[in-house]
């Protein structure tokens, strides 16, 4: 391993290292405003997040799955310089149009079935993102707006599916039929709830990780990203098509997310398939600094507070509302400090 390398990895692991300690200060210093006990509360929150292997692995894992592949999803837009917030409308979609296919054909298909499942899901993440993508090309409408107003018609569609074409046989539940056995995804141990979409956000983690450092489509996605102008004026890049293709790229994982979260975790589609995990993806991404393998140390460290903030809620009587209150005080933290660095390399 290179000097360069090295240190790249010695500066993630302490930046890891920062977050998770700025993380237990703010939630301190929030128990000791709001009146709690810190050790009483924070002796939850580890019991929930890391107290046992279950909790590990069934809590805070299952729950980093799906916030790494909606991170890698707004990673690579915003990567690109595209500020695609529709990770979490683009999860939904994915989940339904899994939901559908397994629904209709699944039972047909055998041992094709999952596959094609999540193929589905990814092609559908990939399609709901092309909306956008082509708003923004045709029209000039900004990503930010048509992304966030399509989060709300995939919740609205997903809605009316699981009232209408998707609804279980009986008519009296808002969700769709549960999905047998035979299409659900592996879990990588028995007693616990983990699955091998761990192993899938991983794998997908480093894939990008080595695209975009060493391909020359990579370096041209960066490139974009940096200076858009400059990658079509000097390095002759079509820009438009480099935007559009991230843009692909980037709602396909999001769909990804949608289809392993309905077969490994919910093995239904319902309105709520998803707490937000699309739109806490932004912080996710952002405090990895958009580097894909940062990804899945954010995605771990959000998921622990998620679980860990559920344990506190029911175990000591804190709000988890105060865990999401810290989760906004980090990013806040990351992005000033990005910005007085910037400002104190400009003036060197």
């Amino acid at each position: 391993m290179s000097a360069t390398h090295q240190a790249s990895w010695v500066g993630a692991v302490q930046r890891l290292a920062l977050l998770v300690g700025g993380t237990v200060f703010a939630l301190v210093l929030l128990l000791l405003v709001t009146g709690h006990d810190p050790s009483v509360a924070l002796r939850a929150l580890v019991r929930g997040a890391v107290g046992s292997w279950y909790a590990f692995t069934s809590a805070t894992l299952v729950r980093a799955i799906p916030l790494a592949l909606t991170g890698l999803c707004v990673a690579l837009a915003f990567r690109a310089g595209l500020l695609n917030i529709g990770a979490e409308g683009q999860l939904l979609m994915g989940a339904a149009a899994s939901a559908a296919v397994l629904g209709t054909v699944g039972a047909s298909l055998g041992a094709l079935a999952l596959p094609l499942a999540l193929l589905t899901g990814v092609a559908a993440g990939a399609a709901w993102a092309g909306v956008a993508a082509l708003l923004r090309q045709r029209f000039g409408v900004l990503e930010v707006i048509s992304t966030i107003m399509l989060n709300f018609v995939a919740l609205y569609t997903v809605g009316w599916l699981v009232r209408g074409p998707l609804q279980e046989p009986t008519g009296i539940y808002p969700q769709s039929a549960s999905l047998p056995k035979a299409v659900q995804l592996p879990l990588l141990w028995t007693g616990t709830r983990l699955h091998v979409g761990l192993v899938l956000a991983v794998l997908l983690a480093i894939g990008l990780w080595w695209w975009q450092r060493s391909t020359a489509s990579g370096f041209r996605l960066r490139a974009v990203g940096q200076n858009p102008h400059a990658s079509a004026t000097i390095g002759r890049i079509n820009v438009a098509r480099v935007s559009v293709l991230a843009f692909l790229a980037s709602g396909a994982l999001a769909g990804l997310a949608g289809a392993v979260e309905l077969t490994g975790v919910t093995f239904a589609l319902y309105e709520n398939l998803s707490p937000g995990y699309g739109y806490t993806a932004i912080a996710v991404a952002l405090l990895a600094r958009l580097h894909p393998l940062g990804v899945l140390g954010t995605a771990a460290l959000f998921g622990a507070l998620q679980a860990g903030g559920n344990a506190m809620q029911r175990d000591a009587a804190v709000p988890i509302a105060l865990v999401n209150v810290v989760e906004a005080l980090l990013i806040l933290l990351v992005i000033a400090g990005d910005r007085l660095t910037a400002a104190r390399s400009a003036r060197a």
